[in-house]
């Protein structure tokens, strides 16, 4: 069904159909978003439904990771060999079908598998979007595209994720599946309807498939790709040093009631929507090393201030906490526009899905290295989330270094 046959010119998009396209991608994102954070709450509701325990519920976390992560990777076999809509528009529609799986279950193994699945379809979702942008948009413009994306975590973390839990507290564990099996389906018409055809980066004739996994180690072991790779890793391992634990330092250190964790997220939320472009917009203007370099630099001030809290009231920390997702997660928009210009074009989609899944293991790499430095005592009080934050400090120095290295294989425009 996605096999090539006429390759076309990008199209030029009209500035009222980019700006639909840039805001389908993030909706895209969005559902994947939600999917994978709005299963930690619902573990409460989860283990009484299903008679299972907390260790239960981490491994459907991680079933969803990990299947992530090799999705990513796999996808870098295939990515570029198809015309980038109908690929989106396949796996969003597998994506789907998961999430209707995942509402269905009947007991915990079928969830657990309906989560793998999730991961397997979800995971690659995120390369064939950032490919889109990256042949879609001028590298001038890339940053402000990008920028709208990554909205996508906001707006998961305002709307998604507490409309689910509010569903799931009235409605059974089940409707916040049912809400992005519906959600998914009205983007999905959307994407259809104003995603042009993207085959630009396909060549005349599809690569051999006795090539696939030779290009897949070349990719991996070019100098060039595996600088960035390094960069991306290391930023994502960073901020997971600090991020999964959080929630659980506020409960058991500050005294925070866990629905009052909520509202702290909100207010971070809220602040990452309008900040996310603002980064965007400056990384165009200023360059992309340039922005990350500053963001990087200023996100190390947040992350040892969360990771060595003092006694703060719920308005404080409302207060103090858009600061840290505002940097934390803002640094990650220059890097992402950065590395569309990485790979030469017809590589681009095979790169971010390596990329993709790279990142996936700098996540579970980092909250692995996180949880071995933490210890609760009888009355649930964490410590040693200090550690934490000087190693993150530590490896953001670093990616300040290193970014410098980063640089694309020739200045990109949207190729014609």
């Amino acid at each position: 069904m996605m096999a090539a046959s006429k390759v076309a010119p990008v199209p030029m998009l009209t500035p009222a159909r980019e700006r639909a396209m840039l805001w389908l991608l993030a909706l895209t994102q969005f559902t994947v978003i939600m999917d994978f954070m709005v299963m930690m709450p619902l573990a409460p509701q989860l283990m009484q439904a299903f008679h299972i325990g907390p260790a239960a519920v981490s491994g459907a976390v991680s079933a969803y990771a990990w299947c992530a992560g090799l999705s990513g990777l796999l996808a870098a076999t295939y990515i570029d060999r198809f015309d980038r809509k109908k690929l989106l528009l396949t796996m969003f529609c597998l994506f789907t079908v998961s999430n209707l799986a995942c509402a269905l279950a009947p007991n915990f193994h079928v969830l657990l598998w309906s989560r793998a699945f999730a991961g397997l379809t979800g995971g690659v979702l995120g390369a064939i979007v950032m490919a889109i942008i990256g042949d879609v948009i001028p590298a001038e413009r890339r940053g402000a595209a990008t920028g709208i994306v990554m909205t996508s975590f906001a707006m998961a973390a305002v709307g998604g994720v507490p409309t689910g839990v509010v569903l799931a507290a009235h409605f059974g564990w089940a409707s916040p599946f049912f809400l992005l099996v519906v959600l998914s389906l009205l983007i999905w018409l959307g994407a259809a309807r104003v995603l042009p055809s993207l085959t630009a980066h396909m060549g005349a004739a599809p690569t051999p498939l006795r090539q696939v996994l030779p290009n897949l180690l070349a990719l991996l072991r070019e100098r060039r790709h595996l600088e960035a790779f390094a960069l991306s890793i290391v930023n994502m391992t960073a901020g997971m040093l600090v991020i999964p634990f959080i929630s659980p330092v506020l409960v058991g250190n500050l005294g925070l009631a866990p629905a009052d964790v909520t509202w702290v997220y909100l207010a971070g939320g809220c602040a990452t929507i309008f900040t996310a472009r603002l980064i965007g917009r400056w990384a165009d203007r200023a360059g992309k090393q340039q922005v990350y370099r500053w963001v990087s630099l200023m996100s190390i001030a947040p992350l040892l201030f969360m990771t060595h809290l003092p006694q703060l009231p719920l308005l404080a920390l409302m207060l103090v906490f858009p600061f840290f997702m505002a940097l934390v997660s803002g640094r990650t928009i220059p890097l992402q526009a950065l590395l569309t210009t990485i790979p030469e074009p017809h590589k681009r989609g095979a790169f971010l899905s390596a990329n993709s899944a790279l990142q996936s293991l700098g996540s579970g790499l980092g909250a692995w290295m996180g949880g071995l430095t933490l210890q609760t005592d009888a009355a649930g009080h964490i410590s040693g989330y200090g550690m934490n934050g000087w190693l993150a400090a530590g490896l953001s120095l670093w990616t300040v270094w290193w970014v410098a290295r980063v640089r694309g294989a020739a200045p990109q425009g949207a190729p014609a």
